[in-house]
């Protein structure tokens, strides 16, 4: 399917939509874009002068794109017919139209559509080509001589730890402009007890809802605490609306949690250090309704970063300052653990493991009770998760291979694997 890195065109008719999305795909994560198929069926109709279209693609990109931007253009020959592939990717402009202008050219990649960047996407371009992120920017709302420096030295002292200011200056807390001192935004955002008067929409919002819908809501808290504190206040709102069963052994009762806290924690703190704190209107959400809970942060994944390499355990850190904070606090344990860490405790524990996806600007981690019917693999089903576990992913082909069935079998099996959540489709080619 269609998707932020994946696009499908009948032909290059209309040529400037073809550039458009080249130029969303340079600036967001990279891609590819198939032409000789129809996007709405898939079918593949070829093109009638490959050579002829490809010359004509390589003059437009070279004469509608600025900066220069160079993707790899390739012949691909199925069933006898012809297929431009055009392979993006990505890279730190911005990228934009001529046509359009500097303001108004500048595409990025939301789902399966190319949308004109807004500022903070352009802002944020140009941090990435800086190497820096936006919790390192100082705030010139609060100088380091109107902060108590004692609330850093309480946490970092319950941790057994000592930080001093020139510590707080080698972590990024603190940072110099113009020989003056200045708070950055990180440490305003953990420490800073008040810090919805520069922050105001850096809150958490949790709700318990009645049912599986939104309708009807029966609980509901805002958590404005320095982040630090943040993610045992939500633990104690979610225990007050989940369950606990018991289990008896030889000599006591254990108390069964509905979530595993693990997975809870890992969930709540990938939110807060990833979430887009330059976004204005958007708040972290978690909504716990009868058969789920839903974690949700304002930003999509970092620019350059797809979905499936997040999930192998690359991790591409959005707040470099607040995650250094909370891996010297052991919050964090190690990068990029955090998915498979929660993965693999709800398969151990036999609950179906989270579903985890970007929604437009969005970032969302879905749980499910222990209570949850956990799916149960089919034997051609199972085969696929041994072979993934090895090589992290497969290929068609490769599927058919290890089935020993046909390929319209193997596409239908693999359709409803992806369809219940089992595997994620990240197809390239007409032939994955």
């Amino acid at each position: 399917e269609e998707g932020k890195t994946l696009e499908f065109k009948e032909n290059t008719s209309s040529l400037e939509k073809v550039i458009k999305t080249i130029i969303a795909f340079a600036n967001t994560s990279g891609g590819v874009i198939l032409i000789g198929i129809k996007d709405r069926t898939k079918e593949v109709i070829g093109l009638k002068n490959i050579i002829k279209e490809e010359e004509k693609l390589a003059n437009s990109i070279a004469d509608s794109i600025t900066p220069t931007l160079i993707p790899n253009l390739q012949f691909l020959s199925y069933r006898k017919k012809d297929i431009l592939m055009i392979t993006v990717p990505h890279s730190l402009g911005p990228y934009y139209l001529k046509s359009k202008g500097y303001k108004k050219g500048i595409y990025i990649r939301l789902g399966s559509t190319n949308r004109i960047a807004d500022d903070l996407i352009i802002e944020d371009i140009h941090r990435m080509k800086k190497h820096t992120s936006f919790d390192e920017l100082p705030n010139f709302d609060l100088s380091t001589q109107d902060f108590d420096f004692s609330c850093i030295e309480e946490v970092f002292k319950a941790e057994g730890k000592k930080i001093s200011k020139n510590n707080a200056f080698s972590l990024g807390l603190f940072v110099k402009h113009n020989n003056k001192q200045y708070l950055s935004n990180a440490a305003i955002l953990l420490f800073e007890k008040n810090r919805t008067f520069y922050f105001p929409d850096a809150i958490l919002r949790l709700g318990r809802f009645k049912g599986n819908t939104k309708s009807q809501i029966i609980d509901h808290l805002e958590i404005a605490f320095p982040l630090y504190e943040c993610i045992d206040k939500c633990l104690f709102f979610i225990r007050r609306h989940t369950t606990y069963s018991a289990q008896f052994g030889n000599v006591k009762r254990k108390d069964i949690s509905e979530y595993p806290e693990i997975v809870l924690r890992e969930a709540i703190t990938n939110a807060i250090v990833h979430s887009d704190y330059s976004m204005s209107g958007c708040n972290i959400q978690i909504a716990i309704f009868d058969d789920r809970i839903e974690i949700t942060n304002p930003g999509g994944l970092p620019l350059g970063l797809r979905l499936e390499v997040a999930l192998s355990g690359v991790s591409q850190l959005r707040n470099k300052i607040i995650g250094r904070i909370f891996k010297e606090l052991k919050i964090i344990e190690q990068w990029g653990s955090g998915f498979g860490r929660m993965i693999d405790t709800c398969i151990s524990q036999g609950i179906n493991p989270p579903k985890i996806e970007e929604l437009d600007r969005h970032f969302r981690i879905t749980l499910f009770p222990r209570k949850a019917k956990m799916k149960v693999l089919l034997e051609y089903q199972k085969d696929i998760i041994v072979y993934l576990k090895k090589h992290k992913k497969i290929s068609a082909k490769q599927a058919q291979k290890n089935w020993k069935v046909t390929s319209r079998t193997t596409s239908s099996r693999l359709k409803k694997m992806c369809d219940l959540g089992i595997i994620i489709s990240l197809g390239t080619s007409p032939f994955d």
